[in-house]
């Protein structure tokens, strides 16, 4: 057994205990939050500003702030109260949204304001939440785990954005968006009290600043390919995060069709990702994770015969079918690294911001060659050409975390 696993308290049955669905509870709520008001936060941003370049400063700005807080509040987690970094990340997120709500449409004149608390919540909720997740879950639920997260945020965009889409088409003006952020607020309110029932497991030792780059440097480390192919992970994330959602609604004209578009492609990624969680075994992740890098990059052709709804849908619906062969592999891959020895296991915090670093440091890679991609130009031409080079970095993902994907038995 790994230490990690013992370390957990988990047997190696991959059954779950009380806290493990508690987490998943307090991710359900976390997700749900920000899918009914994210979902459409770019195009509020967009229809307030009409620029790309707005937007792109918006998410660089997060994702910079994302990595700074890692790092920075790993030292809180590791030697003070990480329940506390874990509430503070969800009534953060909400007061970015309130924030928001209460800025209006001159909310793009403070997208600095608006760009650090969104960076510095969402920074806080991952971090806390990825160390809980690897103290609650062992080498044998992890896959079990990450399947059942899916389907949760799978499920939660089936639902979530269509009603957001709803209400926003029915509500004229600035008071559907007044709603939704609003009702964000409750849901976030509701994450913390739910994360009180989470116990705090105490991390021993002090909190090493410079294990990230010493880990980097040292000869022959496992972390080198695996930083490489989180890297790429983000590099795709953070610009299809921003570009997909918002094309969508600049080819229907409705919040209410991307809604629709969240939904349907939701609802594939529900079915996928408990089929993946529940069937794809360990000595098959290397080949099923590379089949999801194929179609995930294939789908994107799609938008060479014209971006419209359907193209875009076909795109969707092929990533969604596709993604957790290449995201379950690649998250449990990288928390069996950390759990593999008794090292690993005591500096799992500062593995844990090792990790939220890589993803960090492709979404802003990406977010540069965005933000200069567009201020070139804007022909669709161009557009998908950036898609494309961009939507293909999980090929090298898969690459460098290939040799990782098979355990060795313990």
């Amino acid at each position: 057994m790994h230490i990690s696993e013992a370390n957990s308290g988990q047997s190696n049955t991959g059954r779950f205990d009380r806290q493990t669905w508690l987490l998943l509870v307090v991710n359900g709520l976390f997700i749900t939050g920000s899918a009914l008001s994210g979902t459409f936060l770019g195009v509020y941003l967009w229809k307030a500003s009409q620029s790309y370049i707005l937007l792109g400063a918006f998410t660089l700005l997060t994702h910079i702030v994302m990595a700074a807080t890692f790092w920075l509040a790993g030292n809180w987690v590791k030697e003070g109260n990480k329940m506390i970094v874990l509430r503070l990340g969800i009534g953060g997120s909400a007061v970015f949204y309130g924030t928001v709500l209460l800025l209006g449409k001159s909310a793009i004149q403070a997208i600095w304001l608006l760009g650090l608390l969104n960076g510095l919540s969402v920074g806080f909720f991952w971090l806390a939440y990825n160390v809980v997740y690897f103290e609650a879950t062992d080498a044998s639920s992890r896959d079990r785990f990450n399947g059942l997260a899916g389907v949760i945020g799978s499920v939660v965009g089936i639902a979530v954005p269509w009603s957001s889409g709803v209400i926003l088409s029915r509500m004229a003006g600035e008071s559907g968006y007044r709603m939704i952020f609003m009702i964000s607020l409750g849901i976030f309110v509701a994450g913390v009290l739910f994360s009180f029932l989470l116990r705090h497991r105490r991390t021993d030792g002090d909190y090493e600043w410079a294990l990230p780059i010493r880990a980097l440097r040292r000869s022959g480390t496992p972390w080198r390919p695996v930083f490489g192919a989180l890297a790429a992970q983000g590099l795709r994330e953070g610009v299809f995060g921003v570009m997909i959602g918002l094309l969508v609604y600049l080819q229907s004209g409705s919040e209410l069709q991307l809604g629709n578009f969240v939904l349907i492609t939701s609802a594939v990624a529900a079915v996928s990702f408990y089929a993946v969680g529940k069937w794809l075994k360990p000595r098959w992740r290397k080949f099923g994770m590379l089949i999801g890098t194929i179609v995930m990059t294939a789908v994107i052709v799609a938008f060479f015969f014209g971006v419209t709804y359907a193209t875009l849908l076909i795109f969707g619906i092929g990533a969604a079918l596709f993604i957790p062969l290449y995201t379950i592999p690649m998250t449990t891959a990288v928390f069996d690294l950390i759990g593999q020895d008794e090292e690993g296991a005591n500096r799992r915090v500062e593995y844990v911001v090792i990790r939220e670093l890589g993803l960090n440091v492709g979404r802003i890679v990406g977010m540069i060659a965005f933000m200069i991609t567009l201020s070139i130009s804007t022909a669709p031409l161009v557009i998908n050409c950036m898609l494309l080079a961009i939507g293909s970095s999980p090929i090298i993902g898969w690459w460098l975390i290939r040799n990782k994907l098979n355990p060795k038995p313990s």
